[in-house]
């Protein structure tokens, strides 16, 4: 269930939001410390060097970051038994590191990025060992205190494998990051290896996976990711919920019908505000009879509207925009375009009322097509620019998988840990729910 058309976190709230869910932090650890984990993220191109890098004269090992970011993909399927292995394998090389210590907390009174002098950089580099995204070598390159390149590198670095913003800067978010204990990130991955067991098996010749707190969608065939995408997803009151279904239609400019919960939680408070946001929004009300009801007959500070439909016109400012994924489940959830995709950039994307935004959704929907007659790449891209009501039933049903899956690692030797932003892990972690 979607709520864009009625409510678009403004960019202050966006950045509480971004901070709380973050608080806990997604602290890691690297298999393999010297060479560089690679995991399947978001576009390569978030890790190239900042303007910052660029600007800034003192340069030391200029290619690191882009040499690094050519290793930074995997292609196997995060629900796969290499997937269980590769975690099997980490879980000891963790209880190893807590052995020795854990790893250092960093303090720092102001941001640190790239020129940056400070006391806390040093330690900064030992935390970057530990975790394995700095190398031993390249922490002692350089002036200890200042963070040059090779500090810049490893903080991306650092950065992609926790789902952050790969911007390379060192501000309070990625120090709370940093400091979760080892010992919460060691519970963390043995609740994760259980559910990620339990999904290991054959789940089809092709079919999409959702990770709900990674907020990223995996299109999977022949036992290897071909796509990801990134995806917006449920805020902490309003859950997208764990299942498993089939895609079987296409929804091409479709109406908005508008969920119970968002009519009483969303329009009623909105209506006795603004009295035109309706039509603003191109929301028409309905009765039980298919009967239009204009606003004006609504009593807005009663629970009257409760007994109506409401449906919002196809357009630019509808709730899925171009297009709908759907599949049966008993939540009423499905996937879709979104007029707001400044959205997919965010360090945090939990802005739904449950249903899934999908970054790119062209790729994913001519994918789906891809062996119903007629649709060929051509006619998605005119279908989705027509602005022409249309559905689209799929020769054959593709299963869709959703789960929440907080902690993993890669057989290229990287652990990824992201938020338990519905605090399902357990592991005590503290998830401020404003």
């Amino acid at each position: 269930m979607e709520n864009q058309a009625v409510h678009r976190p403004n960019a202050s709230s966006a950045g509480r939001l971004s901070r709380r869910a973050l608080l806990a932090g997604l602290a890691g650890w690297t298999v393999a410390p010297v060479a560089f984990a690679q995991a399947g993220e978001t576009p390569l191109e978030a890790l190239t060097r900042s303007q910052a890098v660029r600007e800034w004269q003192q340069k030391f090992d200029a290619g690191t970051n882009a040499a690094q970011a050519e290793r930074i993909k995997s292609e196997t399927p995060l629900l796969s038994p290499e997937t269980v292995a590769a975690i099997e394998a980490a879980i000891p090389q963790l209880q190893a590191q807590q052995a020795r210590g854990g790893w250092p907390k960093i303090k720092s009174s102001m941001r640190l990025k790239v020129g940056s002098r400070s006391d806390a950089v040093p330690r900064l580099r030992e935390r970057l060992v530990a975790s394995g995204d700095m190398s031993p070598e390249q922490a002692r390159m350089g002036y200890h205190d200042t963070f040059d390149s090779y500090v810049d590198s490893a903080v991306r670095h650092f950065q992609v494998r926790h789902g952050l913003r790969p911007d390379g800067i060192v501000d309070d978010t990625v120090i709370e990051v940093m400091n979760v204990p080892i010992e919460t990130r060691i519970s963390q991955l043995e609740m994760n290896l259980v559910r990620i067991r339990s999904m290991s098996g054959f789940l089809g010749e092709r079919y999409i996976f959702m990770n709900i707190p990674g907020a990223e969608l995996e299109m999977v065939e022949q036992g290897r990711v071909i796509e990801r995408h990134n995806a917006v997803v449920g805020k902490i009151d309003r859950q997208t919920p764990v299942l498993t279904s089939q895609v079987r239609e296409i929804n091409f400019h479709p109406y908005w019908h508008v969920p119970v919960s968002i009519i009483k939680k969303d329009l009623i408070p909105k209506m006795q505000t603004e009295p035109d946001y309706l039509a603003k929004n191109h929301i028409r009300i309905f009765d039980g009879r298919g009967q239009e009801v204009p606003p004006q007959a609504v009593d807005w500070n009663s629970a009257q509207a409760l007994q109506y439909q409401f449906r919002q016109d196809p357009g630019g400012d509808n709730a899925m925009s171009t297009v709908k994924v759907t599949f049966p489940n008993k939540d009423d959830v499905y996937m879709h375009d979104t007029p707001f995709k400044d959205l997919f950039g965010d360090n945090n994307r939990f802005y739904s009322s449950g249903c899934m935004r999908i970054q790119n959704i062209q790729g994913l929907v001519t994918w789906l097509l891809r062996d119903t007659a007629g649709w060929t790449p051509e006619a998605v891209a005119d279908a989705l620019a027509n602005g022409q009501r249309l559905d689209a039933k799929l020769k054959t049903p593709v299963p869709v998988y959703i789960n929440y899956i907080t902690a993993w690692a890669t057989t290229e030797g990287a652990i990824h840990f992201r938020d338990d932003i519905y605090n399902k892990d357990g592991v005590g972690m503290l998830v401020a729910q404003e």
